[in-house]
Formats: structure tokens, C-alpha cells, sequence
């Protein structure tokens, strides 16, 4: 990656460029429709919330396959937006696996969530080592 500036007249370097656009991606993933229908579809029904005594919709983790309320669930992709065992490659693939169908997402608890992405973290720091 060029890090001399050329963007922005001149003020962002191209890591700051792939940075925003990223960011602007992300921003517009958040209102894709098949994100929420795996949400959807991953709801088990309502329950009480252990933590705060109410009735809330729980939804069922992928990988532990326990029940969690909708605040301690995350929308992971399956195949990761950006694969950690080759990195960046071109903006067409991060579109596609970022903007994917439903079938390419699953629900994970937070904590599962949390070990799937220091997995694929480690991954992406081994390759780089190369």
C-alpha cells in the first residue's frame, strides 16, 4: 500500500482512503435487509432475561448453541469480509462478501464472536509475518 499522500488534496495516504471507504461500507451494512433476516430467523422466542428479570427475544447461538437476548448476540460473516489468510485484495471482494446473502451469516453470542475474530486476527498477524 502507497503511503504517500494523494488523497484529499493531498492529506490522506492511501491506508487513511481504504480507512474511510471501509468505514462508509460498514455504515451502509448495517441497513442490508439479509442481515436482519438471519436475525430473524435465528430467534428462539421470548424468554426471561436472566440478567435484567424482563421478557426478551432470545436468539441461539451458532457455535455454542446457547440462547442469548438480542444485546448480547453479534451478526458475524461466515466467510470473513476480508480474508485473514490473504488480506486485501480488491474492493469488488470486500463488497461482495460483505453484502452477502443470509446464508452468509450466523449469529454468535459475544463471546464466541470475540474467539472466532482473535482466530482469524492471529491469522491475518502470522501471514503478515511472511
Amino acid at each position: 500500500m502507497n503511503t504517500k499522500p494523494h488523497y484529499n488534496g493531498g492529506k490522506w495516504t492511501e491506508a487513511r482512503m481504504h480507512s474511510f471507504i471501509k468505514s462508509a461500507l460498514r455504515s451502509a451494512s448495517q441497513r442490508w435487509p439479509p442481515k436482519y433476516e438471519s436475525i430473524k430467523e435465528a430467534c428462539t422466542g421470548k424468554k426471561i432475561n436472566n440478567k435484567t428479570g424482563r421478557i426478551a427475544a432470545h436468539y441461539l447461538c451458532n457455535n455454542c448453541k446457547e440462547e442469548f437476548p438480542l444485546k448480547e448476540i453479534q451478526v458475524d460473516h461466515i466467510e470473513p469480509v476480508i480474508d485473514p489468510s490473504k488480506g486485501f485484495v480488491t474492493w469488488d471482494e470486500v463488497i461482495v462478501r460483505m453484502f452477502c446473502e443470509k446464508e452468509g451469516y450466523q449469529i454468535l453470542c459475544k463471546s464466541c464472536h470475540s474467539s472466532k475474530t482473535t482466530v482469524e486476527k492471529q491469522t491475518a498477524k502470522e501471514r503478515n509475518k511472511k
